[in-house]
């Protein structure tokens, strides 16, 4: 699979905190990070999220509130994601966690600029319901 590397450091630990939504991953070499529900959907490995390649990214919004509902292992180099939202494609290698972990304080701010200029939200948009009648 593209993208996983032998020397890559392995979870020793996941947790999930689904109070705070919160993913703690604790890794062999000892580093650990904590990535919000949130984080992880909107950087989702998916083709759905990411796209084929460079340039293709789909901006998620209004993904504030959303969760992990259930953690599945993949093998021995992966776990797929289950999220309150419906999403669960997408596989986050040990090699992505750990990027993403290394990474995280310069991609979260790059996420924000993006929803601002895309006049978007993190916040769940209620659309208002068509009503099928109307007043004469």
């Amino acid at each position: 699979m593209a993208g996983l590397t032998k020397n890559t450091p392995h979870p020793t630990e996941i947790k999930l905190h689904q109070q705070s939504r919160i993913l703690d991953v604790t890794f062999s070499d000892g580093k650990f990070f904590q990535f919000s529900c949130e984080f992880l959907r909107v950087h989702s490995p998916s083709a759905e999220v990411s796209g084929h390649g460079p340039g293709q990214e789909v901006l998620q919004t209004g993904k504030k509130t959303v969760n992990i509902s259930k953690i599945e292992p993949v093998g021995n180099y992966a776990i797929q994601l289950n999220f309150t939202d419906g999403h669960n494609t997408g596989l986050y290698s040990w090699d992505l966690l750990y990027n993403f972990g290394l990474n995280q304080d310069t991609m979260w701010p790059r996420y924000l600029q993006r929803l601002e200029a895309a006049g978007a939200s993190r916040e769940h948009e209620i659309k208002p319901q068509k009503s099928n009648h109307s007043c004469k």
